[in-house]
């Protein structure tokens, strides 16, 4: 069996590490010795397994030399690298999965679109609220408008060190105004102090580094009627499980030039 050979960038962060050490354990995959970082030193992501961290100036000239040996990228940075290490996996040729949030999106697309390699990008890859995503998605396509005039609000609630509003939050914008509720990206209430997402929220205290707390709601305009949508994730778990299966998905895209893949696609090629 041919494993698939993966470099992670964003190590030594928590999210990276946590994909690093499932990659490293799974008898279909391999974790590259190598990963792109923000500083220079040694991860150690198992007790046997050791990588090299190489800093932003080292980064093209690893992917350079590592391009035969690898099978694709996923990458776990920051916000602000988004479209520069789109980019340079572009320019490299290396087909990669951005679990990263933020960015320019439509730069983002336009980058991989002309480009030789394809791409998971997917600001969430927990699959159960990926459903919960489409699920929004599909009411926005079928019944457009039908909640004009309700007052939408959105709540989050992410770890202290998490600057920007949630990936998933965002997303869903465009979907809930079609259906009538516009909002924009700066009113969404983003929670980030420890002390009241435990006080508040009752989050336990071991996962106030590790979460994600997502509330929609949907008020109509007299106040009568209430919706409201709520998902939440403790710990980093099951972003890892949906990570893998977009390691594996992208593995079989390699061939295919300038696309761009989402959870959804990887969903629903895992469901056949």
């Amino acid at each position: 069996m041919e494993k698939v050979t993966v470099m992670v960038a964003g190590l030594p962060g928590k999210m990276a590490n946590l994909v690093a050490k499932a990659i490293a354990s799974q008898p279909d995959m391999m974790l590259y010795p190598y990963a792109l970082s923000e500083e220079k030193g040694i991860a150690d992501v198992e007790s046997a397994v050791r990588v090299q961290l190489v800093p932003p100036e080292g980064h093209e000239e690893i992917l350079l030399s590592s391009r035969a040996a690898i099978s694709l990228i996923v990458d776990f940075t920051l916000p602000k690298s988004v479209n520069a290490h789109a980019a340079l996996y572009c320019k490299v040729g290396v087909p990669f999965v951005m679990g990263t949030t933020g960015g320019y999106r439509e730069k983002l697309v336009k980058t991989i679109s002309g480009s030789s390699i394809s791409a998971v990008v997917a600001t969430n890859m927990a699959v159960p609220v990926v459903m919960f995503q489409e699920m929004i998605l599909f009411a926005a396509k079928n019944f457009s408008g039908s909640l004009e005039g309700f007052r939408l609000v959105i709540k989050e609630s992410h770890q202290a060190q998490k600057p920007d509003p949630s990936g998933t939050a965002v997303s869903l914008l465009d979907s809930f105004a079609t259906l009538g509720m516009p909002l924009k990206k700066e009113q969404i209430i983003m929670l980030r102090d420890p002390k009241a997402q435990e006080n508040v929220l009752n989050i336990p205290k071991k996962y106030l580094d590790g979460h994600g707390y997502h509330t929609y709601t949907l008020t109509s305009p007299d106040g009568t009627v209430l919706l409201q949508f709520t998902h939440n994730v403790l710990g980093r778990g099951v972003y890892v499980d949906g990570c893998l299966k977009a390691i594996r998905f992208l593995a079989k895209q390699r061939s295919k030039k300038g696309e761009i893949f989402s959870m959804i696609d990887v969903l629903k090629q895992t469901a056949l």
